[in-house]
């Protein structure tokens, strides 16, 4: 799944997407965002708006 239109999901569905791909295939936020090439930040924002936050340490949203 490309994440490039990130801003015009499901903020449900695009947490869903993300916690799968940080779990199988990427070992951080960065790594992520990076292969998408996609902004971080704004993903956070995104996600922050259904209320999730990154947490670094199990490298998930929630």
């Amino acid at each position: 799944m490309d994440l490039k239109n990130f801003d015009t999901m499901d903020t449900i569905m695009l947490m869903s997407i993300v916690n799968m791909k940080l779990r199988d295939d990427f070992s951080s936020l960065e790594e992520l965002v990076k292969y998408f090439d996609i902004d971080a930040e704004a993903l956070k924002a995104k996600l922050a708006t259904a209320g999730f936050e990154y947490m670094t340490e199990q490298n998930q949203f929630r």
